[in-house]
């Protein structure tokens, strides 16, 4: 299975970052995940992964990023993102 790309990263304030990651789906459409890592050390626990907030698919990777790219920029849209995802795992249990 091959790697996805690394499209953009950026340190958010008090630690962590945020990242744009994209893969070329076998239909020639692109699929990115917007992940935001919390922590400030690089090294995450062996099967712990940052959560996805959000995800987006296209026929081309800049629209994709584009569409992703306008959330990672905004510190605001970061947090209502990890708070959408932390109010569906409450649902969830």
């Amino acid at each position: 299975m091959r790697k996805p790309a690394l499209l953009f990263t950026r340190e958010l304030p008090g630690g962590g970052y945020v990242a744009i990651e994209a893969e070329r789906s076998e239909n020639a459409t692109y699929r990115a995940r917007l992940s935001v890592e919390r922590r400030s050390d690089p090294t995450r626990r062996n099967g712990h992964y940052p959560p996805v907030i959000a995800e987006s698919m296209g026929a081309t990777a800049a629209r994709v990023f584009d569409e992703l790219y306008r959330i990672a920029a905004d510190n605001v849209e970061i947090a209502k993102g990890l708070l959408r995802w932390q109010s569906q795992r409450l649902a969830q249990h």
